[in-house]
């Protein structure tokens, strides 16, 4: 996002709270403003809404320290840094919350950069924006938002009408610096600034150069020794907009480290995302469902398939679904064929109107002599005369019928007939 809003948050709930939208891209204000108490931070809840939020806290509230520890491993350090700045902590260690920088040193003595806060004051700041519904991606400390150049320090003049004067934020080296109000800053300009510079022994003559961003007060007794450059004046919020990300720092860590936050667009994008794989995996689930039907419905019907073939071909022994239209195929060609008029099938066409007639009379075996085309038929009746009606039966049939033998069996009668279809007579003119 190009614009970001910037909160610069006070040290308790009835300090005033300034902001900034800034453009990130364009290095321009878009808004800024101004709110009484942190009571009003649901004021900025909508500009935080479509923005990134980045939130600075007093560095009077921000203890900075560097330590020079013998190991590098990360998780020593931080195990042992509590309890090696134990005396010079006015606390108990306990009710304090320790935050890391992962970054070089200058002067390659110290490598353990570490801030301070108290655990009170976090969970204070961090439930004030959470009541506003403020989302916030960073937090740091105002000092480490200055302007910073080797060997140089600087300061800018807060302006707030719930402190009797102003605040001062002096940043005094890449990880050195503090907030004070007007009367400590006037007894560190006489007296504690003066000897950081006479004990710095990497400043060329003991001297110094400050960068001043506003007017500053009681600069007439600073010492010589501090060399002040006036720069143009800048509003507090767009000065640490410009410079606060070129090394970036973030106290919410640890235990009070915040997930990243999806957009809203995002959130949006994801919600139809999850509808689309929800009904793309219901289509399938029902097309996996269907399909699994279809399958064991034809598992049945092939099994009815073979079941049938082996019955009326017995002497099959395998069966392959693959295969079983040929072998059907080749079946009926051994039997005449289809479309073969002088088949057995077509035989038994014929011959099937006269079973119709005479129910009484049973086939007991059929077979067919495809060379002379004929069926041979041995059947049982109750008496003579149902073999008399179904001769008659096929006579009229146009069928040439030769009745054979017939016999007694107890209470039934057998007999056979043979059946052919009557050769068609050749006219004259075919034979001349």
């Amino acid at each position: 996002m190009a614009e970001i809003l910037y909160i610069r948050l006070g040290s308790r709930v009835q300090d005033e709270i300034s902001w900034l939208v800034f453009n990130s891209i364009e290095q321009e204000i878009i808004a800024s403003g101004i709110l009484a108490s942190a009571e009003q931070l649901h004021d900025l809840t909508a500009k935080a809404e479509q923005r990134l939020v980045n939130v600075f806290v007093p560095g009077s509230d921000v203890l900075l320290k560097r330590v020079s520890l013998p190991t590098k491993s990360q998780r020593s350090m931080r195990a042992a840094v509590p309890y090696m700045l134990e005396d010079e902590l006015a606390q108990d260690v306990d009710d304090l919350f320790f935050s890391y920088a992962d970054m070089a040193s200058d002067d390659d003595e110290n490598n353990c950069f570490v801030a301070i806060v108290e655990r009170v004051q976090m969970q204070m700041w961090l439930t004030w924006l959470a009541n506003a519904k403020i989302k916030v991606k960073t937090l740091q400390s105002e000092v480490l938002a200055m302007p910073y150049k080797k060997g140089q320090w600087s300061a800018i003049a807060l302006h707030s009408s719930s402190h009797a004067g102003n605040q001062i934020v002096v940043r005094q080296g890449e990880w050195q610096g503090c907030t004070l109000d007007s009367e400590a800053w006037k007894f560190s300009l006489e007296h504690i600034f003066l000897n950081q510079v006479h004990s710095n022994e990497q400043q060329e003559n003991n001297a110094v150069t400050l960068n001043a961003y506003s007017e500053l007060p009681n600069l007439q007794s600073c010492s010589s020794n501090i060399t002040v450059i006036n720069s143009e004046e800048e509003l507090p919020l767009a000065l640490f907009a410009q410079h606060c990300q070129r090394r970036p720092f973030n106290l919410l860590q640890g235990e009070f480290n915040v997930k990243e936050q999806r957009s809203i667009g995002a959130t949006k994008w994801l919600w139809a995302a999850s509808f689309a794989m929800c009904a793309l995996l219901l289509n399938v689930g029902y097309k996996s469902a269907q399909l699994w039907q279809l399958s064991a419905q034809q598992t049945q019907v092939e099994e009815r398939i073979i079941t049938r073939y082996k019955k009326a071909f017995p002497a099959t022994k395998r069966v392959r679904i693959s295969t079983i239209k040929s072998q059907l195929n080749k079946k009926i060609a051994q039997l005449g064929g289809t479309s073969d008029s002088r088949g057995f099938l077509a035989m038994l066409s014929k011959v099937q109107p006269a079973f119709a007639k005479v129910p009484a009379l049973k086939p007991e075996s059929l077979k067919f002599d495809g060379k002379r085309q004929e069926l041979r038929l041995q059947a049982i009746a109750n008496d003579y005369q149902h073999f008399e009606l179904f001769k008659a039966a096929l006579t009229r049939a146009n069928l040439t019928v030769k009745q054979g033998a017939q016999k007694n069996q107890g209470k039934q009668v057998s007999g056979s007939f043979s059946i052919s279809r009557k050769q068609s007579k050749v006219s004259s003119k075919e034979r001349s």
